[in-house]
């Protein structure tokens, strides 16, 4: 799966992997050493987060059912957690720097699926 900002016609990530299982979702990226460039993870269903026993930062966007952006946190440092976003039914979890540098906002729409957007 690719993860593509529609807004602002950016890729997020060539290679996301879906965390549907209550295992999955749980275990997220726990026991990574680091979310390589151009990967993701999105937790789906997921309203809140959390980075304890994590080895390295990491972006997260908070994505509504539309797949619209209503919460995004940058360099998400270990042992953090996020509050509750009640509006969120997932959340891609992706490389620190990834949101700044695709300058993706609250309110972007994004995709995730098999060969979205334009390369």
């Amino acid at each position: 799966m690719r993860a593509w900002n529609e807004t602002r016609q950016r890729p997020l990530a060539e290679r996301v992997q879906i965390a549907h299982s209550l295992w999955s979702r749980t275990r997220g990226l726990l026991g990574t050493r680091e979310l390589p460039a151009g990967e993701g993870l999105l937790l789906e269903p997921c309203s809140s987060i959390h980075s304890f026993w994590m080895r390295y930062a990491f972006d997260a966007l908070f994505l509504n059912r539309d797949g619209e952006i209503v919460h995004a946190i940058s360099r998400m440092r270990p042992y953090r957690v996020s509050r509750p976003v009640f509006s969120a039914h997932s959340v891609l979890e992706l490389p620190a720097g990834t949101i700044e540098a695709t300058a993706s906002r609250r309110g972007d729409r994004v995709r995730v699926g098999p060969a979205l957007g334009v390369a």
